[in-house]
């Protein structure tokens, strides 16, 4: 007995001694507040405040020391995420995370962007490299200053590989991997539609616009009609199977991002433009920004504040008391797949204007965590690395592909006095595409394209197309050639992933798959009711979530829920009951919005599931999915009922729409509290993540932000969804940056152990405002030279 309480106190020791090694060990990865630090590189001494929320001041007297001292912040506080980031664009997170990732890794390594990196450097300028390798130093000098590695390397059972200039690149490629169409999706399944359906039919499914269009500058566009039953009738085509509503519909959501816009002083309370922006991203643990502030002394005096990327060395959006600005995805047309023409006596050969060439394979290594490399052969051409379709075979010429595409010009904003200097320097910078959204103190606003844009020669790039005979990218276009709007007549400027011009303009950037104009239509409509605009006016229409896109379903449910409907079925009235309670917002406790949001998404993809049947019968690969205008092309249907294009298993279209509805809502009555419980909260509770929780969800309860029910939708300004909204919100006028107001998810830290970890989650969470400018200084860290 006593051997067994001895062997029992040992256990206790043991299992003690393991969670004061793990925990002391975890303390050892937290990021140095105050004190002194000596910095190898530095000239004179940099010191960086954090206020209560750990939002860092970095102030310093020369450009490269403020580029080093944001290297050490971000190497203390997020070097894990900086290297997942690093390894999403190099197609290398198996390296870290084993197995599981080497179908990702193919995928993104087919691009080979390690290599274009490299390249990419090459046509840097030296000032921009200068920048780059004090950043590095500094991010290296920052993780060795640490006494742990990361904690997340402790659970890998790996070791954190130093940050290099080319990882700089390689941040901004994953970053093009986000926002871009990488693969030329678009492009192929536009081809395979044209392909296999009557053109009229292909026009009524892509359609180019619809009656929710709301451009800054240019019209409404209207859908393409139904096509007639002597062109398309499904209901005599023979050897179709018409899919029912398994699998479609309520479980399929898409989100998309971002808002910004500029009111201009005129409409302002202030006096100076007011600039506000919502990114929309995945929202995960660490979360994607890091907030600080730059102060620089000296021949080119500095005060920005905003939002850095970790990896980067400059402030992605934010003021410098002359201007403030934000970005939204462009959705221009970035990506063209190539017809290849095959040599007849040899597969191995494909003609270019040079004639027939061979393809170049490069073998690209797979380095997996903890198991054997993967060999995985690219076949590349001169205009891009091979993809197969069926029988036919494309080459993705990608804008990110170019190594001119990609520069560090922007960060040259933080110096620009005006809009017009802005966007001059906007339009000479080299990111993804962007719409970008400016406006400056003495009351003017701006729109333009941020990142380069390629002149198409001898195609439209609508579909794709041979370039055997000289077709091509001829350059970029001219910086004094972009599309701008400036001071427009109303005041405002407004961006929300839709198509911002027209004509000419529009054709500069194509269409690359635009938002079809909701939720930029209530922003516009939300802007142009306010004279005299504030940050806290600007917040409340970030926060509108106000179902303007779906009213019309949901009065169009109520039509087909008719006495006739309604007669013997208690759930439809159930149903009636509360979509007509449903109160008009995305609300967490509306159980009459979420009936109407699943209602539509299960419509859209049967009905659509059903048109495109016999495409699908030939090529089992197709998938319709969501052109973000097809509204038009369903709103038709819905409404003008045409029999020809009806799911032949439905005698009419008011049973095709009430066995949709009758899909939705019989599961929800069999779970507990019925079908009135069943809220959009319930359906739209935040998920966000640490990678790590994903693969362990026992580490949920320590690494992830809190599971909170979030009102919120796409199609409006609140753009909510479990794993993506809004990355940040800020609203603010040149120049009084006091005044301005922000919001971020998460919390600065990287590590669960510091007090940054969740701060400020709650607020932007529950919509409550938090102060632009860092508060008052709470710690104070001294950078100072090394002695050599």
């Amino acid at each position: 007995m006593r051997f067994l309480r001895g062997l029992l106190l040992l256990l206790v020791l043991i299992v003690l001694v393991a969670i004061g090694t793990v925990y002391f060990g975890l303390r050892g990865s937290l990021p140095k507040l105050d004190g002194d630090v000596a910095l190898t590189g530095l000239r004179p001494p940099v010191s960086i405040e954090r206020d209560a929320h750990g939002v860092a001041t970095i102030h310093a007297s020369d450009r490269l020391d403020l580029a080093r001292a944001t290297g050490y912040l971000h190497g203390q506080e997020r070097f894990f995420q900086m290297d997942l980031l690093r390894r999403a664009g190099a197609g290398e997170l198996s390296e870290l995370v084993g197995a599981a990732a080497i179908d990702t890794d193919k995928h993104l390594r087919r691009h080979r962007m390690r290599d274009v990196a490299g390249k990419t450097l090459a046509f840097a300028k030296p000032e921009e490299l200068a920048l780059l390798q004090a950043y590095t130093d500094g991010v290296n000098a920052g993780l060795r200053a640490l006494h742990a590695k990361p904690f997340e390397y402790f659970l890998l059972q790996s070791d954190p590989r130093p940050w290099s200039v080319e990882d700089c690149e390689l941040v901004l490629y994953a970053m093009a991997f986000d926002l871009n169409d990488e693969d030329g999706d678009r492009e192929l399944k536009m081809q395979t539609m044209r392909d296999a359906l009557p053109a009229p039919v292909a026009d009524f499914l892509m359609p180019a616009g619809t009656q929710w269009d709301a451009p800054i500058v240019g019209d409404v566009r209207t859908p393409a009609p139904i096509p007639p039953a002597d062109v398309f009738d499904l209901r005599k085509l023979e050897g179709v199977q018409f899919p029912d509503f398994t699998g479609t519909g309520s479980s399929d959501f898409s989100w998309r991002g971002s808002n910004n816009w500029a009111v201009a002083g005129s409409h302002t309370q202030s006096g100076g433009a007011l600039v506000a922006g919502d990114m929309h991203l995945g929202l995960n643990v660490p979360h994607i920004w890091y907030r600080v502030r730059f102060v620089l002394d000296g021949a080119q005096p500095l005060d920005l504040t905003g939002v850095s990327l970790p990896g980067e060395p400059f402030m992605v959006v934010g003021s410098n008391t002359h201007v403030a600005w934000a970005f939204t995805n462009s959705y221009g047309d970035w990506t063209d797949l190539v017809k290849l023409e095959i040599n007849p006596a040899d597969p191995n050969q494909y003609r270019t204007p040079d004639g027939y060439k061979p393809f170049d394979v490069v073998d690209e290594v797979i380095h997996v965590h903890g198991a054997p490399d993967e060999h995985f052969k690219v076949d590349e051409t001169i205009w891009g690395p091979v993809l197969k379709s069926r029988d036919r075979l494309y080459a993705i010429h990608w804008l990110a592909q170019e190594p001119e595409a990609i520069n560090l010009h922007l960060a040259w904003l933080e110096q620009a006095r005006s809009v017009d200097e802005a966007i001059a320097v906007a339009n000479a910078s080299g990111l993804p595409p962007q719409n970008f959204v400016v406006g400056d103190r003495d009351g003017h606003i701006g729109w333009s394209i941020a990142g380069k844009i390629p002149v198409r020669k001898g195609f439209d790039g609508v579909l794709p197309a041979s370039w055997a005979d000289g077709a091509k990218w001829d350059g970029w276009l001219a910086p004094d050639q972009y599309p701008r709007v400036i001071d427009p007549q109303a005041g405002r400027i407004w961006s929300a992933n839709n198509r911002v011009v027209d004509g000419e303009l529009l054709a500069k950037i194509g269409d690359g798959g635009y938002d079809h104009g909701a939720r930029a239509g209530q922003i516009r409509d939300d802007l142009m009711k306010i004279d005299k605009a504030t940050p806290q006016d600007m917040l409340a229409t970030q926060l509108d979530d106000r179902a303007v896109f779906l009213t019309r379903w949901r009065d169009l449910l109520l039509d087909v829920l008719n006495p006739e409907a309604l007669a013997e079925h208690d759930l439809r009235v159930q149903a009636k009951r509360l979509v007509e309670s449903w109160g008009g917002h995305a609300a967490i406790d509306s159980a009459g919005y979420r009936i109407v949001k699943e209602w539509r998404a299960l419509v859209h993809d049967a009905a659509f599931a059903a048109i495109t049947a016999p495409l699908h019968a030939r090529n089992p690969e197709f998938v319709y999915g969501r052109s973000f205008q097809d509204e038009g092309a369903l709103w038709q249907l819905v409404t003008q009922q045409p029999m020809h294009l009806l799911n032949p298993h439905f005698p009419s279209w008011h049973e095709f729409l009430l066995a949709a509805l009758d899909t939705v809502v019989d599961p929800y009555s069999k779970q507990p509290g019925g079908l009135a419980a069943r809220t959009w909260g319930e359906r739209n509770t935040l998920r966000m993540q640490h990678p790590l929780s994903k693969a362990v969800p026992a580490l949920a309860q320590f690494l992830d932000m809190p599971a909170e029910q979030l009102p919120g939708d796409g199609n409006m300004p609140r753009v909510q969804g479990p794993t993506f909204g809004a990355s940040q919100r800020m609203a603010v006028t040149p120049g009084r940056e006091s005044e301005a107001l922000f919001e971020m998810p998460g919390g600065q830290s990287g590590h669960p152990l510091s007090p940054y970890y969740r701060a400020g989650h709650e607020d932007w969470a529950h919509g409550n405002p938090s102060p632009f400018l860092p508060g008052a200084t709470e710690h104070t860290l001294h950078l100072a030279p090394a002695a050599h």
